[in-house]
């Protein structure tokens, strides 16, 4: 018969499962952090658009790629919000960017954290504090609704408390929402507050603490015609100038919206039906 405190310590420790371990880094250069159980998956394989495919971003691509490159070498990096239009590859271009710094021949892992599992930020940043690799926090589609408490655990990653953000990490996010929460709730929470000026300053003042604040607006018709033949002509898809504007003009409007996304939606309907495999 089992002595019942083995099976009480059994039962505790299924629980508390003890602390995870680090996973060997040198196998992949992309993870996505996982709980329940808490873990690192490599993906051999990050679906992500070239750099040079990345049509009207200028200005957010230059600043977002000496960023990075210099928190890659070691030099002081800022976190970064990149906020704005949907569809405008504020995802791509993070992605982008950590592809560009492999190929200079930098190393940097990227980690990405989906916004409900913020919680368990402070056990994933306790796995890499003690690396040495450098890491790319990322998560994607960052906002907060009035009663969400995961900004609070965000803290640890951009101020980093007491033990303070590990020198090894920098955090990247992207954000339709510029203050991360809708502007109709600030505006409410504001004016039914006590206190209106301290109501939501706690979870407003959050975007403050990026260092870098790169906006995306929607493009216009030349850059979204320019997206689509950059990528026939990556992809070898022939097409006449005149054809692709008659059918990506009505294909925007079908949509509604232009964007990337749009206009890479628009080429994949148009390599399909030209039998080109992406």
């Amino acid at each position: 018969m089992i002595d019942p405190l083995i099976r009480i310590a059994e039962a505790l420790e299924r629980l508390s499962p003890p602390p995870q371990q680090a996973p060997d880094f040198s196998g992949a250069e992309a993870f996505v952090w996982h709980v329940s159980p808490d873990r690192l998956a490599p993906v051999p394989d990050v679906a992500r658009v070239e750099i040079g495919l990345l049509i009207g971003v200028d200005r957010a691509r230059d600043i977002l790629l000496e960023n990075t490159l210099q928190f890659a070498r070691g030099l002081p990096a800022n976190n970064a919000l990149l906020w704005g239009a949907r569809g405008m590859g504020k995802s791509s271009l993070v992605k982008a960017v950590h592809a560009e710094v492999l190929a200079r021949g930098e190393k940097l892992k990227i980690v990405e954290i989906q916004r409900e599992d913020l919680g368990s930020v402070s056990r994933l940043l306790h796995l890499l504090r003690d690396s040495e690799e450098r890491f790319l926090l990322f998560c994607d589609d960052l906002s907060f609704s009035h009663d969400d408490q995961h900004y609070k655990s965000l803290k640890a990653v951009l101020d980093g408390g007491i033990e303070g953000r590990p020198a090894n990490v920098v955090f990247y996010a992207t954000s339709n929402r510029r203050h991360l929460m809708p502007r109709d709730m600030i505006e409410n929470e504001r004016s039914t507050a006590i206190s209106p000026s301290e109501a939501t300053e706690e979870k407003v003042s959050l975007s403050d603490r990026f260092g870098l604040w790169l906006g995306f607006h929607p493009c216009s018709q030349d850059d979204y015609l320019d997206m689509i033949r950059g990528y026939c002509d990556a992809y070898g898809v022939e097409i006449s100038d005149a054809d692709l504007r008659a059918e990506a003009i009505e294909w925007q409007a079908t949509r509604g919206a232009r964007s990337g996304r749009v206009a890479w939606q628009y080429f994949t309907d148009l390599a399909g039906r030209r039998g080109v495999r992406l």
